[in-house]
């Protein structure tokens, strides 16, 4: 029985456990005994009991939650030895709106170290296996989360996008996430990286489930000034063809970026096909300062980073490194808890805000901010979304990347102009592909060669959450990737 509840949908479970056909108890224990077997390094906590479960529209769905996440009295570390072992007093307001939808906190999953990675390797409390190849990343930084839902160890989670944080590992582990508008989700209790670019969002198995966690996860919240909710909340995704949409394609995110793989690109042209086949209009765009959004990013990202860790001094909480001198206990304290991204980015942010060099770098990445930003609004004129790949590659090999952080950073060439811009946009799984450069085609190689998920991106204007989540679904349904291939563990 176990292995039947594991395979439904939380739509699918909602339905059945109103129905009374199957308890909620029940449906929490089956993932609880799926998670207490990890074979991904997934979790770095789970819950003993399932506890009180609210009446909502989740009422009784497990939810795995991203270790950024303050919940209180439970452990939150953010990956990070610098706060091992440290039990918040309080609980965010993402896990608490879900909580006051009748989800249950399943447990805490592995991420990169506060939020900094692409492949979720920084975690200082291992790396995150891909369910698809154990020797692959899942990617960052919510890699534990995306493989929890992948692995079939909970049945959707949350995590947080700074840079594509949410859709890059979706994409690698052949699931569903959606980056919201930026405000649409209140940031309260979320341990901060990057303040103007963090957003909390779902990672589900398919776009209706991805649209119930919305619903439950906007609003305004007073603890958060940044969050505004979504006008009208979010609706359930209904639309079956996709007649009358407009979708651009930029040549810089997609057919002239460079480094995307051919399988990564004949999987994304042929969902392009598939769009006009619904009815789709589909032209090419331009989004002429793209290509400069890792620069930016990785200007602005830091800047933010370095004043938000400031905080993580030893004084008041997490790990304290013991010295007479004051100064040397913050020093020994942030030379042993942070890992080596971690004191990578701190030192970038640090230098780009420094006497002199502030305008030469952090202004001139705001300006390249705001170019990005006209860049989407111009193109939304003609538009109604705009599509690329996810990820330039399927998942890498775990150590591929290590040693070079700008191969790492690259990662999220296609990804990182829409938090910059602060609109919404979506991952789906599109396909699969030979890694390595190879060819697509849709099931694994003749030769047994593992083909691995790409993932397809769906960009809108500011609060257009609902109408990306419709057009997904329509999408979904033609591409129908769970009837393509076996899962991670065919």
């Amino acid at each position: 029985m176990s292995s039947e509840l594991i395979e439904l949908t939380v739509a699918q479970a909602t339905e059945r456990i109103r129905a009374g056909e199957i308890a909620g108890e029940e449906y929490f224990d089956a993932y609880r005994e799926a998670a207490a077997g990890d074979p991904f390094n997934a979790f770095l906590w789970t819950a003993e009991e399932p506890g009180e479960a609210a009446d909502g529209s989740l009422s009784g769905i497990p939810v795995a939650v991203k270790d950024i996440f303050c919940t209180e009295g439970v452990p939150t570390t953010a990956g990070s030895r610098i706060l091992e072992g440290y039990r918040p007093p309080y609980t965010a307001t993402a896990v608490r709106r879900l909580r006051d939808a009748g989800a249950r906190v399943l447990g805490k999953v592995n991420m990169d170290e506060f939020a900094m990675g692409s492949s979720n390797e920084n975690s200082a409390y291992g790396p995150v296996l891909n369910p698809w190849d154990g020797g692959r990343v899942p990617g960052g930084s919510s890699g534990g989360s995306a493989a929890a839902v992948a692995g079939r160890l909970a049945p959707c989670a949350i995590g947080t996008d700074t840079g594509g944080s949410i859709r890059q590992p979706a994409a690698l582990c052949g699931i569903v996430g959606m980056k919201p508008t930026y405000g649409a989700v209140s940031r309260y209790g979320m341990s901060a990286f990057a303040s103007s670019l963090d957003q909390c969002g779902p990672l589900t198995r398919d776009v209706t489930d991805a649209a119930l966690l919305l619903q439950a996860l906007e609003g305004r919240d007073p603890c958060d000034s940044t969050s505004v909710g979504i006008d009208g909340g979010i609706e359930l995704p209904s639309r079956e063809s996709l007649e009358g949409l407009r979708f651009g394609v930029p040549s810089e995110l997609a057919g002239e970026a460079e480094g995307i793989e051919p399988g990564v690109r004949e999987v994304f042209e042929r969902t392009v096909g598939l769009i006009e086949e619904l009815g789709g209009e589909v032209s090419e765009t331009h989004l002429p300062h793209a290509p400069h959004g890792i620069s930016a990013y990785y200007v602005l990202a830091p800047a933010e980073a370095s004043a938000n860790l400031a905080r993580y001094d030893g004084v008041r909480y997490g790990l304290r490194v013991s010295s007479e001198d004051l100064t040397e206990m913050y020093e020994g304290t942030r030379a042993q808890g942070f890992g080596d991204e971690v004191k990578r980015r701190i030192m970038l942010g640090t230098y780009a805000l420094s006497s002199g060099y502030y305008e030469a770098y952090y202004g001139r990445a705001q300006r390249v901010r705001t170019k990005i930003a006209e860049d989407f609004s111009k193109a939304f004129e003609s538009f109604d979304f705009v599509v690329s790949p996810t990820s330039p590659t399927v998942a890498f090999k775990l150590g591929e990347r290590t040693g070079d952080p700008l191969a790492m950073y690259l990662s999220d060439y296609c990804t990182v102009p829409m938090p910059l811009a602060g609109i919404p946009a979506i991952s789906i799984p599109a396909g699969l592909a030979k890694p390595d450069g190879g060819g697509s085609d849709g099931a694994r190689a003749r030769d047994g060669a593992t083909r691995l998920p790409v993932g397809f991106q769906i960009a809108g204007p500011a609060f257009s959450d609902s109408a990306i989540l419709d057009a997904a679904y329509a999408l979904e349904r033609a591409i129908d990737f769970s009837g393509q291939n076996g899962g991670p563990s065919a």
